[in-house]
Formats: structure tokens, C-alpha cells, sequence
């Protein structure tokens, strides 16, 4: 059955209601079931391979060629992208964002990644500072070993301080700035651990392939 836009526009609207805050060492939220239960099922039966790490982690943008997105092709071909993609374009939920996390989104666009990490990915620390205005990290997959694969959260001086859960279908949101240090800790991942991933990115944003929505700005 299909997801339609309402339904997750309604979910997400209650999940950042129910958020929870912290500001050690930077301004981040936790949210927990973020999408409708049906939603999730559609996503991970979504048939987007894997990719191979090759022996090579550290930033994604080193597998660029490998990477999904819930661009115009796929939305187009999946509806649980097309539902997903237009709930996030949604001016009451990108109002409710800007809102609540403080994110400025006005004229940036929705891109959205589909991740899907295998054994030996992990990520040096960043901070998304630059053409990103939001990031929500959404993790997805229910395999019950992923329990510790939760983002790793840094201090200003890259420092591990912290992990945030792993629970299918919760989150940790963050405006970037100069100290909202992220990454992750390379540690055994058993399967596949599968995340969404999404930003809002400015007009400097040069892949616009990847984009939801590349010719229509927030």
C-alpha cells in the first residue's frame, strides 16, 4: 500500500514534537519514530544493492559513484521516495524544522541519501559546515546487532564524547556549525546498516543529480 505524503508529513510533525535536546558539546536532537512503520518496510525492501567499500572508508564522497539518492529518477520509480521527498518539501514541515531545530532553509534544496554501510565503513569526524543547512541522520535498518552503530558524536577538538542510539526509525538532528562534529568510530557491522540521510543544501551545491527537487529551492 502506498505511503502518501499526509502520512508522513503527520509523522514526522509528531516525532519533532516528542524530540529530545542536547547541547553537550553542540545543539542536537533525538527523535524516535520519525516515519509511519509501513513507510520503513518499503524503504529497506527498496532494491538498491549495497556497494562495495573496495578497502577504501573514511569520507563517503570517496564512493560517489556508488551512492543512492531519492532523486527525480527514483522518485519517479518508487513511491515510498516520491512520498518521502514530498513531505520534506512540504512547507509545513520545512516551516516546523526551521522552527523547531532553527535551521535557515530558505531557498535551499532537499537532498536525500540512501545509505547502506557494510563491514569496515566508518567516517573521520566533519561537521557538514558549509553548503548544508540541516542534517538528519535516520537510521532504518531493524537487524538487532546494530544496537551500537549509532552515530559518533565529537567535541570541538575531535574528541569521541558520545554515541547516539541505534533504533530503527529514530534520528539525531543538528544545524551544522563550527563544532557539530560527527562521524563513526570503525567498529564490526554485522549486515547491512542502513540509514537515510537528509540535508537541505544551498544553491552552491554542484551535484544536482542528487537533488529531490534540483529546479525548485525551498
Amino acid at each position: 500500500m502506498a505511503i502518501t505524503r499526509e502520512a508522513f508529513v503527520s509523522s514526522v510533525l509528531a516525532s519533532i514534537t516528542a524530540s529530545q535536546r542536547s547541547d553537550t558539546p553542540y545543539a542536537h536532537w533525538f527523535l524516535q519514530h520519525c516515519l509511519p512503520e509501513d513507510a520503513v518496510d518499503q524503504i529497506l525492501g527498496l532494491p538498491f544493492p549495497a556497494p562495495s567499500l573496495c578497502g577504501i572508508s573514511g569520507k563517503r564522497e570517496l564512493h560517489n559513484a556508488t551512492r543512492t539518492y531519492f532523486d527525480v529518477e527514483n522518485r519517479a520509480t518508487f513511491g515510498v521516495c516520491e512520498s518521502f521527498c514530498q513531505a520534506f518539501q512540504d512547507a509545513r514541515l520545512t516551516a516546523e524544522i526551521a522552527d523547531s531545530f532553527g535551521a535557515k532553509l530558505a531557498g535551499t534544496y532537499l537532498r536525500v541519501e540512501f545509505a547502506q554501510d557494510t563491514d569496515g565503513f566508518w567516517l573521520e569526524p566533519h561537521s557538514d559546515l558549509g553548503v548544508k543547512a540541516f542534517t538528519m541522520l535516520l537510521y532504518i535498518s531493524r537487524d538487532p546487532r546494530h544496537t551500537t552503530l549509532g552515530t559518533d558524536i565529537y567535541d570541538k577538538d575531535k574528541r569521541p564524547i558520545g554515541r547516539s542510539p541505534f533504533e530503527s526509525n529514530a534520528a539525531m538532528v543538528f544545524v551544522p556549525s563550527t563544532t557539530s562534529f560527527h562521524g563513526f568510530e570503525q567498529r564490526r557491522i554485522e549486515g547491512v546498516r542502513k540509514s537515510v540521510i537528509v540535508n537541505y543544501v544551498t544553491r552552491e551545491w554542484r551535484a544536482r543529480d542528487q537533488l529531490a527537487f534540483p529546479d525548485q529551492p525551498l
